[in-house]
């Protein structure tokens, strides 16, 4: 089983946007009961950097969620002053998530000192002083540190998700497979830890008809590797069923793929064939182009 967080309480989206900006409860709060109907375990209540309103904003949202649903929040802001009054106004659901705390000097003690206060869970982010890490030894190194300061403050391991940053599969192949590497290595450096990614990220910039393929795959992919807990589409039927372990044919044939197996396409259903080519393209076996599924 993988914690299903949904991403899609978000300040990007058009509609709910424009329902933050105007404080409307109605589309935020019908969202939350669909959400929470198709199985979200938290809810990802992003709002950017909210530079002008946002203690006000995330308080406000807060509120209104939890008005209807008693979904945990997963507070997505890179307001310190938003995140503690989000926090401050969580009360249903078990305990929040912070979302998130880099491993930047700037910003890591502000992070850890909130997560403390108000007996947070973190995500741990492997973003450092240099920026996006090169490859999996660099995210290790991050994450050494980051839990290191995390015990420091108090913090326990088992209250901490390593997010080793998803990247999008139209930007650098090598960056998705060190998210997968330092995946499998995670428990090694980090034990006790969890693992946490942004599974939408993979499919950055690809038409829209084809992200949810290269989401479920991924997903499957990094499932492999133990990952515990995802922000994912909470209306993607699909990924959430793969979050409750109930796609296991699926999972089987990318198990396969892992295991150095090569099933034959032409001998898989046509349910299973369009995963068979994410799968070569995500592991880079394949070039990517918008027309993968195709070829």
């Amino acid at each position: 089983m993988i914690l299903a967080i949904a991403e899609n309480i978000n300040i990007m989206s058009k509609n709910i946007g424009q329902a933050m900006k105007m404080r409307d409860p109605g589309p935020i709060q019908a969202m939350a009961q669909q959400l929470a109907a198709a199985g979200a375990q938290y809810l990802d209540v992003n709002i950017g950097p909210a530079k002008k309103d946002g203690p006000e904003l995330m308080r406000w949202l807060v509120e209104t969620i939890h008005a209807v649903v008693d979904l945990p929040l997963c507070l997505d802001t890179t307001n310190a002053e938003a995140m503690e009054a989000g926090l401050e106004a969580h009360r249903k659901g078990g305990r929040p998530i912070v979302n998130s705390v880099s491993c930047q000097s700037d910003r890591i003690d502000v992070g850890l000192t909130l997560v403390k206060r108000y007996n947070a869970l973190m995500v741990g982010l492997l973003w450092g002083n240099d920026g996006m890490p090169r490859d999996a030894n660099e995210r290790a190194a991050l994450a050494v540190d980051l839990v290191y300061r995390a015990q420091e403050t108090g913090i326990a391991c088992e209250d901490i998700f390593i997010d080793p940053i998803v990247t999008p599969i139209k930007g650098e192949i090598n960056q998705v497979r060190a998210c997968m590497e330092c995946m499998a290595m995670l428990q090694d450096i980090a034990p006790g830890c969890r693992s946490i990614v942004g599974i939408s990220n993979v499919s950055n910039g690809v038409p829209h008809p084809l992200r949810p393929f290269l989401n479920r795959t991924y997903l499957a992919m990094l499932a492999y590797y133990g990952l515990a807990s995802a922000i994912v589409d909470g209306f993607d039927q699909e990924i959430m069923a793969l979050c409750r372990d109930e796609r296991n044919e699926i999972c089987s044939l990318i198990r396969s793929y892992l295991h150095g197996e090569t099933p034959a396409q032409q001998t898989l259903s046509d349910r299973l064939r369009p995963y068979a080519k994410t799968f070569e393209v995500l592991s880079g076996a394949t070039l990517y182009s918008d027309s993968w599924l195709e070829v």
